[in-house]
């Protein structure tokens, strides 16, 4: 499937909303999906994990953290979730010399906080969401990439607030 260029644009009111999409995304994920999340530092990005990771169900002993420091961490659920940080990376060496991209193409659901640290080592089909802080707990989210992921979520979207650029 080729590249979509366009984008959807959702509004999360607040952390229940968040959850909702969170749990949504990982409902629906299948293995080799590869999601990226954007945005800046206390955008939501690991609370967006922490609810897909519940939708994959991950069991509740399993906390999902932030894994700036350890770059990498990997959680039994439905399917394996690889939550990837490249916050502390400088680029796609890093990225290669640590072996992370051989979970893009893996049995689980893939997720990259901070991916465009190492734009050239994504896949083309992938979902991509550039979250934006819009006051204490409401998101501005442009859903965007290309692929199969992007192609089941966005009819699921309608429940949520669109807004235009």
């Amino acid at each position: 499937m080729t590249e979509r260029t366009d984008q959807t644009i959702i509004l999360l009111h607040d952390v229940n909303e968040t959850e909702a999409l969170g749990r949504l995304l990982g409902g629906v994920a299948e293995a080799g999906d590869v999601l990226c999340l954007d945005g800046d530092l206390g955008a939501g990005k690991t609370t967006l994990t922490q609810a897909i990771a519940r939708g994959l169900e991950v069991p509740a002993a399993c906390y999902v953290t932030s894994p700036s420091f350890a770059v990498f961490q990997e959680y039994p659920g439905r399917l394996p979730l690889y939550h990837m940080d490249f916050y502390r990376l400088r680029g796609e060496d890093d990225v290669l010399d640590l072996g992370l991209e051989e979970y893009l193409y893996g049995s689980g659901l893939t997720v990259i906080e901070w991916s465009q640290r190492a734009p050239g080592i994504l896949p083309e089909e992938r979902l991509t969401l550039q979250i934006d802080g819009c006051g204490e707990a409401e998101r501005r989210v442009v859903v965007g990439g290309g692929g199969s992921f992007l192609a089941r979520i966005l009819p699921l979207l309608r429940g949520f607030k669109r807004t235009t650029p």
